[in-house]
């Protein structure tokens, strides 16, 4: 794989203020952006590709390209530049949101039901208050029309597709709420996991407890008193070489629920970053997020009572996964 003949990237080393840059030759020609520079002759690990693509500092063909062009793949000619001291990346201010980023699929008086694509937050963060969030992007949509802001009522990971509703009113929002900590919604995901679940249906009881220092999901004993059941009732809906489709339908929905209690069971998500335990070797599947999608949301409308049901088609990256694996191409 050619590097130009620009400044070498060493991955703990300090980079010109102007940065590095490689032309793709075409030995190098189809491989994926993150994979390219995580090479240890450039960034040396995804973590660091993804914090670049985070701040702004890569470019490819002097277009600044964000963590959504992770997956994509290069060609022959193109231009691959890291300006690591660019001004102003320390710390990016959060991107303006715009209403037409986000997918409404129904919005009301009292609610509106998105479509969240990977890499979007559904609220903003304290630590990572310079990323753009499903909830500011409502904000935009609601300001010219007066109304207030869009109030939370539950949320999915950032890296995490699919649905997600908030609520317009204070009324609706404690309606809402109340249905979720009473485990009645319909809450279906779709996740591609490593290996073949056996049996193929069944459900994955555990106690869990957060960690708030690690920021991670713990599976803990059933009488720690800070644990919390989780459940999750599991099917698996087409087996692939070397990993399954598997819908995971929710009766609890703690956070990373469902990305631990399958790694627990030794079907790590493809794509998982967190909950992973082994070599990178064990997890061959190229793919640049958890593979995790919240496909299909029921609940009651807070006021009239009446049943509203959403599905969210698989995103392309998703859909994209799935075809490669079906073709036995990992």
């Amino acid at each position: 794989m050619s590097s130009g003949t620009s400044l070498p990237v060493m991955p703990d080393g300090p980079l010109a203020s102007e940065g590095a840059s490689w032309t793709i030759s075409d030995d190098a020609s189809g491989v994926r952006l993150d994979k390219f520079l995580a090479g240890a002759e450039r960034l040396g690990s995804r973590g660091r590709v993804v914090t670049a693509l985070d701040k702004g500092k890569i470019f490819v063909n002097e277009a600044e390209v964000g963590r959504a062009a992770a997956g994509s793949l290069l060609r022959c000619g193109d231009v691959v530049r890291v300006w690591m001291d660019r001004p102003g990346s320390a710390r990016r201010q959060r991107r303006q949101a715009e209403a037409g980023d986000l997918e409404i699929l129904h919005e009301d008086d009292v609610l509106i039901v998105v479509n969240k694509p990977a890499g979007l937050l559904a609220v903003p963060l304290e630590r990572k208050s310079e990323e753009a969030s499903a909830y500011e992007h409502l904000e935009t949509h609601l300001r010219p029309h007066g109304k207030r802001r869009p109030l939370v009522v539950h949320r999915i990971d950032r890296d995490t597709s699919g649905l997600v509703v908030f609520a317009k009113t204070l009324r609706a929002q404690e309606q809402l709420k109340g249905q979720f900590r009473r485990r009645e919604p319909e809450r279906v995901y779709w996740a591609v996991v490593y290996g073949h679940p056996q049996p193929a249906e069944g459900t994955w009881r555990d106690h869990l407890v957060w960690d708030p220092r690690a920021l991670v999901q713990k599976r803990t004993r059933e009488g720690d008193p800070h644990g919390k059941e989780a459940i999750s009732h599991y099917q698996v809906l087409e087996a692939l070489p070397g990993a399954s489709l598997v819908e995971v339908r929710l009766t609890t929905g703690k956070r990373n629920q469902i990305r631990l209690q399958a790694r627990l069971r030794g079907h790590t998500l493809v794509g998982e970053r967190r909950y992973v335990y082994g070599p990178e070797s064990l997890r061959p599947i190229e793919f640049s997020r958890q593979a995790l999608h919240a496909h299909r949301l029921s609940f009651l409308h807070p006021a009239d009572g009446r049943r509203l049901s959403f599905e969210a088609p698989l995103p392309t990256d998703l859909a994209g996964l799935l075809a490669r694996l079906r073709r036995g191409r990992p």
